[in-house]
Parts: structure tokens; C-alpha cells; sequence
């Protein structure tokens, strides 16, 4: 689960591979010094840093992802659920929903419906 994780900076130029990718490097450091205010260098070190975790492969100068974005919202969500809520789901939804005064009958359907499809066959 840790090693699709990201730290601020990898995740600030992984927001623009993920929009953009495959997108040749030159352009990358083009659009992050436009959208971060980065410089060459500092994103072609955070590239390399990302190269080298696996989220994004740099061939021919043309920047692939690796790693899904969604891959990595599920592992940070994990990670969450592990280290604030002792790995329980229902004290994470718990505490999300503490400072909501209620549901929309849409949110809650939606919530019933994940949980359904979610359960083992023999409790659906």
C-alpha cells in the first residue's frame, strides 16, 4: 500500500502527467513552471523521483503513467482508514458524517447502494 504513495511535491506534478500524459518532457517542465511555478530542474528531479517509485516511465522523452490516479486515491484511502480509524470503516464514514446535519436522500442511496454491492453474495 505504501509505495503508491506520494509526497506533495511528486503529487503536484503527478496532477499534470495524469491530465496531460503521455506528454513529451519538454512540455512537462513547460506546463509546470506555468502551473507550479517550477523550474527545469526542480521537475525533472521530482520526475526522476517518480521514475524511480514507478508512477511514470520518461522514454524517448515522452512521459507515460504508470500508476492510475485512482490506484493511488484507494491506497491513501486505505492508509487513512488504517492509521486514524484503526482500520475501521464504519468509525471512518462515522467521523466523516459527524459535522453533516443529514444525508441527501441521493448521498444516502448512492451509500446503501456501494455497501450492497459490496457485501458477500449471501447477504445481498
Amino acid at each position: 500500500m505504501a509505495d503508491k504513495m506520494l509526497f506533495e511535491a511528486e503529487k503536484r506534478l503527478m496532477e499534470i502527467i495524469w491530465k496531460e500524459a503521455p506528454i513529451e518532457s519538454g512540455k512537462l517542465v513547460a506546463l509546470a513552471n506555468e502551473n507550479i511555478n517550477w523550474n527545469k530542474s526542480t521537475t525533472y528531479t521530482v520526475l526522476r523521483k517518480l521514475i524511480t517509485k514507478g508512477f511514470v516511465k520518461n522514454e524517448d522523452t515522452i512521459v507515460s503513467v504508470l500508476i492510475p490516479k485512482e490506484d493511488v486515491l484507494i491506497s491513501e484511502s486505505n492508509q487513512i482508514v488504517e492509521e486514524s480509524f484503526d482500520g475501521s470503516l464504519p468509525m471512518f464514514v462515522a467521523s466523516f458524517l459527524a459535522d453533516k446535519k443529514s444525508l441527501s436522500d441521493e448521498d444516502a442511496n448512492a451509500l446503501i447502494k456501494l455497501i450492497k454491492e459490496n457485501m458477500g453474495d449471501d447477504r445481498k
